[in-house]
């Protein structure tokens, strides 16, 4: 498959990830361990800091730039979820942020110094129904006082900083159930243990995901980003760059799974021959390739949109849906390649088939993209 985009950044990206192989992977998968030197090799080359402006220190490069380094990450058999909100999670302060707090973060952010790579937004009881968060802010002299329950944060644990949406008023005292949330900058260091308590989440991948208590957290008042009440729609921007950044991984994984189906079926024999011979077998391996290609494709185009800066909300959800999809299509045909061996460990087959699952729920579920195409495209009446 040849490479479409920023073919230098590409090679770059292989040849760090050479150095991290699978037997790297497995071992942390063993002992639910956070890549740190992986993701300090990657900060150090700069591949986390190509959105942030020159300015600030960043390469002040596009999203599609983010998107080929998120690939070749997992076409190479690593694994970007560990810091890949690194990359975009400070677009919130880099668009709606006070000059002040641009420069008071960004600088750190860019270099690595200051890890910003939690975003909190889920909750228990609200799931992917945003507008219905609990988690309260109450403004008390020069701070706001925080109090709630956040669920499925990553990387909660290895973050300086969190962007974190609040509700700062109820919300059935608001004429629109988006409106009435803020987003405030908290400061992990100095927030845990004085209202801020983070449990880990034992999951069947190793994600480092956890769930957050917020008991009367004190965040100064200097700390809201943009507007009080403003909120939910200074994360949109994030969540599309968001969905489209995973849906390079979900083609860097598929491209993994069909290098990897591809070559086995060539050099694997039985009845004295190759298993890529027969078309039951490289049938699915071609489909696989088809899907992907298509997949790609659509990323493209959203990335390019998000660049220009056109709205491009339904085409963030529609190249992470195709990108799942078709990056699970070729997980689960690889196992059906590799036979039992796709199920030893030494393999990495199961491993990256149990990442790529998880695209199918995070960070919005099938269901919901498909609700957003029925009603926002197709003007089709609302099912809820």
């Amino acid at each position: 498959m040849p490479d479409q985009s920023h073919p230098e950044i590409r090679e770059s990206v292989r040849r760090l990830c050479a150095e991290f192989p699978g037997s790297y992977w497995q071992e942390l998968d063993r002992s639910r361990t956070y890549p740190t030197e992986f993701v300090r090799t990657l900060t150090e080359a700069g591949f986390l800091s190509v959105l942030v402006p020159e300015e600030f220190g960043g390469a002040g490069l596009g999203l599609s730039a983010a998107t080929a380094i998120l690939e070749e990450i997992h076409r190479s058999g690593c694994n970007g979820g560990a810091c890949h909100a690194q990359m975009y999670t400070m677009g919130t302060i880099l668009k709606h942020g006070s000059p002040e707090q641009k420069q008071r973060y960004l600088p750190g952010i860019a270099s690595g110094a200051l890890r910003l790579q939690a975003f909190g937004v889920t909750e228990p009881t609200s799931g992917t129904d945003t507008t219905r968060i609990k988690t309260f802010a109450r403004r008390d002299g020069d701070d706001y006082v925080v109090s709630g329950q956040k669920i499925w944060i990553s990387r909660a644990e290895h973050s300086d900083l969190m962007v974190l949406l609040v509700r700062t008023t109820p919300r059935d005292a608001v004429a629109k159930s988006s409106d009435g949330m803020s987003v405030l900058l908290v400061d992990m260091r100095e927030a845990v243990g004085n209202g801020l308590t983070i449990r880990p989440v034992r999951t069947m991948l190793n994600h480092a995901t956890t769930e957050m208590f917020f008991d009367d957290l004190r965040v100064p008042a200097a700390n809201l980003i943009g507007e009080e009440g403003k909120g939910f729609r200074y994360i949109l921007d994030g969540m599309n760059a968001e969905r489209i950044l995973i849906a390079s991984e979900c083609i860097g994984d598929g491209r993994f799974f069909i290098d990897r189906a591809a070559a086995y079926a060539s050099e694997r024999e039985v009845f004295g021959r190759p298993i890529g011979e027969n078309q039951g077998i490289q049938f699915p391996i071609a489909r696989a390739h088809v899907q992907i290609s298509a997949a790609a494709a659509m990323v493209d185009q959203a990335a390019a949109m998000f660049e220009a800066g056109e709205p491009c909300g339904t085409e963030a959800n529609m190249s992470k849906m195709l990108a799942s999809e078709a990056s699970w299509y070729a997980a689960d045909m690889c196992i059906q390649t590799h036979g039992g061996f796709g199920f030893a460990e030494e393999y990495d087959i199961e491993r990256k088939f149990r990442e790529t699952r998880l695209y199918q729920v995070a960070p919005i579920s099938t269901n919901l993209i498909l609700s957003h195409v029925a009603t926002h495209v197709l003007k089709l009446p609302k099912s809820f």
